[in-house]
């Protein structure tokens, strides 16, 4: 067989070049990887056993601890004892578990990690979140990192909310920012971090910074000590696409993993000397590395910013 001219060798080359190129355009290896942040908090820090920061808050026959005290397993189903429990919605509310810490604390750093139910999981909550709503019923101030349950094919939720003197009680106030999140958090272990500073709230995924709630006026920040908590619960009225799906017990039990506590930072009761945990080398703020990650989990993976809901009434949320 004949060889081509040269001259059409060469048109067929540039135009494989040329698909080739266009190919690669269109399909980036690791464009939406994670980014890196620079800077990893939760390395700084060795995780303590359970019974040493926390203490069982409610539904003991739903929580299992490990022989080490290293991890833990809480879940929600519906075996009420009905002698003591005669009503439905009683049970529904007793189905889950959660725990406490030991002390109160008025800045730190609290992490776990957390391996969430999997399958169908509407209408449940896990939560792991900082609160003073036994020392301040009706006037409470709140940290929330809450994992929504979804119906299969659909993601988790993460919520992150803050409640200031008061907001979650009541009228309801929330300043809600919820993400859907880059990996499937059932089907293994992540990092989730509160930091909680005199100048700011951070929250962070697997170390990225997700979101920052700064301090804008003593009114829209939390001051007052508070605890850490963790729970699952059957949140079925408003969880999932506002109470539309709601918990289906034929699936039960909704189990969640957590291992690695951390809890630094000051107590209640530590000297005016206890310095804050630091949110990144600088100390105050964020590096320029985590701020790029930050914007990339916003830009990418966050579903909802109550600052953005038209629906809101501002005037109640001066900070937007």
């Amino acid at each position: 067989m004949a060889a081509a001219p040269s001259g059409e060798r060469a048109a067929v080359v540039a135009a494989l070049v040329v698909v080739v190129l266009a190919m690669a355009a269109t399909i980036v290896p690791g464009a939406d990887a994670q980014p890196s942040p620079g800077y990893y908090p939760s390395s700084r820090f060795r995780p303590i056993p359970f019974n040493r920061g926390y203490t069982n808050k409610w539904g003991p026959q739903h929580q299992t601890l490990s022989g080490d005290h290293s991890s833990l397993t809480i879940w929600l189903d519906r075996t009420c004892d009905y002698s003591n429990l005669i009503d439905d919605d009683l049970c529904r509310r007793h189905a889950g578990s959660g725990f406490k810490s030991k002390h109160a604390y008025r800045n730190g750093y609290f992490s776990t990690r957390i391996k969430l139910p999997s399958g169908y999981t509407a209408g449940t909550n896990t939560a792991f979140y900082l609160s003073n709503n036994e020392a301040h019923p009706g006037f409470h101030d709140e940290i929330d990192m809450e994992f929504l349950g979804t119906v299969p094919g659909e993601p988790y939720t993460l919520q992150t909310n803050v409640y200031v003197r008061g907001s979650g009680d009541g009228r309801i106030v929330g300043r809600e920012m919820r993400f859907h999140l880059w990996f499937d958090p059932t089907a293994g272990y992540h990092t989730y971090a509160i930091l909680w500073n005199p100048d700011a709230i951070t929250f962070f995924v697997d170390d990225v910074p997700v979101r920052r709630y700064e301090r804008r006026a003593e009114l829209t920040f939390p001051d007052r000590p508070m605890w850490a908590y963790g729970s699952i619960w059957d949140a079925s009225d408003w969880a999932t696409d506002d109470g539309r799906h709601r918990a289906d017990y034929r699936y039960q039990p909704f189990v969640a993993h957590l291992d690695r506590f951390v809890i630094a930072g000051c107590s209640a009761a530590a000297p005016p000397s206890c310095r804050p945990v630091r949110a990144s080398p600088a100390g105050a703020g964020l590096t320029s590395q985590q701020m790029a990650a930050m914007r990339w989990a916003q830009q990418g993976h966050m579903v909802y910013y109550y600052c953005n809901d038209f629906r809101r009434d501002h005037s109640l949320t001066p900070e937007c």
